[in-house]
């Protein structure tokens, strides 16, 4: 099959590596034409996010491989070879598995996390866009999406978070279940509070206010997860508001005091907030946590969950391989059965195409003939019937001569209907001979 994967990922490669071969959705696009039109590839699908950079191709030729790590040395413009101590490859079976585990979330920064499926699925998408996935990409995909649900169906990998921003979110959810009625007020605009809010919008968060010493940044990450900003100093008018609020400032004193979230619950008729400190030093005072109604969580919190849930993530994640082992071999055993059905089945077509056109041709040249039309029916139709279970017969005759049982069983397995003598055994007995009184 040729079935290749080349790449470099978190692990392999540090992030300064790792940027220099990132593609747009246009270098993508580009990418597949060069690759294409260099006769590289047949198909190819790129994946590229912060973590990672991998091209799955079918081959052209065995050779190819080498000339795709040249291409791509080319491509961004890098010096001959640099990027070889970063690289891996995998072929065939292992590259299928190799593929499952990234759309599992098993070979991710952060284990069984979900985000990487939903990126697999856009570089899939874009890949069609640019008809490069045909008979050998379309069913491993389809095959990696349906163990990837597998995987999330029966094992537990993605049910415990173990990221801080994650966890949070997850918290909330456990908390108040669904969140399409709750508010959150999000405090600072740094890369945590931008995964915060980013979970938040995914778990269909009814409003989102993102507070920050900056304004432009509070607003244009608030534009991106459809919710508003605000700056620090206004969140005394906003604080009632929220049914969550999370803080991650970097600030060295707090935001929040507890004569403000008190003020707060009482305009809120005491109706409970959530709260989750994930700044060091915090966001918010401790003393907050003594009122009624606040339920207060800090980042020391939050590791005890991650660090619970880390194991059993990895416990999950044992439990995943055997799958994607199990399927991946089973989706190779499948291309391998095609490939060398493929051409019998065409052969054996191709025969039955001949004997027909051959009985056909005759036929029409009996009725320039003159003769009955029924008749010719009746002729052709034995023909054709003789014609085509004349090999059979004769390899089943011999087969019975030489007792070769198992090509009598294929062969019974090969030729005969079921649906076809069902039918036939019902015809007889609704035309066979009256029961008797």
């Amino acid at each position: 099959m040729k079935l290749c994967t080349l790449g470099v990922n978190h692990e392999t490669a540090p992030v300064n590596i790792r940027e220099t071969v990132s593609f747009s959705a246009d270098d993508a696009h580009k990418a597949i034409e060069q690759l294409k039109s260099q006769a590289l590839v047949s198909e190819c699908v790129i994946l590229s996010t912060c973590n990672r950079t991998e091209l799955y191709c079918v081959l052209k030729e065995e050779q190819c491989q080498q000339q795709l790590q040249n291409w791509l040395h080319q491509f961004f413009e890098l010096q001959d070879n640099s990027l070889l101590p970063f690289l891996y490859s995998h072929q065939d079976l292992d590259a299928v598995k190799h593929i499952m585990r990234v759309a599992s979330g098993l070979n991710s920064l952060v284990l069984g996390e979900p985000q990487i499926f939903g990126q697999i699925k856009d570089a899939y998408n874009l890949a069609h866009k640019n008809t490069s996935i045909h008979h050998v990409m379309e069913p491993l995909f389809q095959h990696i999406f349906k163990t990837v649900k597998q995987v999330r169906t029966d094992t537990a990998i993605g049910n415990s978070p173990i990221s801080v921003a994650f966890s949070a979110v997850s918290l909330a959810k456990q908390f108040f279940g669904d969140l399409s009625e709750q508010t959150a007020l999000l405090l600072g605009a740094g890369e945590t509070i931008e995964l915060v809010a980013r979970h938040l919008k995914e778990s269909h968060i009814g409003n989102i206010i993102i507070a920050n010493r900056t304004f432009e940044r509070a607003h244009k990450l608030a534009e991106e997860v459809s919710g508003y900003g605000i700056q620090l100093n206004e969140i005394d008018k906003h604080l009632h508001e929220a049914d969550i609020v999370i803080g991650s400032t970097g600030s060295p004193h707090a935001i929040l005091n507890k004569t403000s979230v008190e003020a707060a619950i009482k305009q809120r008729k005491n109706s409970p907030m959530f709260m989750v400190d994930i700044a060091v030093p915090r966001d918010i005072e401790a003393t907050v946590g003594d009122l009624d109604n606040v339920y207060l969580y800090t980042v020391d919190d939050l590791q005890e969950i991650i660090a619970s849930n880390k194991q059993s993530r990895q416990n999950a994640a044992l439990e995943a391989e055997k799958i994607i082992n199990m399927q991946a071999e089973h989706f190779l055993a499948q291309q391998q059965a095609e490939q060398q059905s493929k051409p019998l089945i065409q052969q054996y077509r191709q025969q039955a195409m001949d004997i027909k056109q051959h009985a056909l041709e005759h036929a029409l040249h009996q009725l320039e003939q003159g003769v009955d039309g029924e008749e010719i029916i009746k002729r052709l139709a034995n023909q054709l019937t003789n014609r085509l279970i004349h090999a059979p017969s004769k390899q089943l005759n011999h087969a019975g001569l030489q007792g070769d049982q198992a090509l009598i069983d294929a062969a019974k397995t090969l030729l005969i209907c079921d649906e076809m003598h069902e039918k036939r055994s019902e015809h007889h007995s609704e035309n066979g001979p009256a029961a008797e009184s």
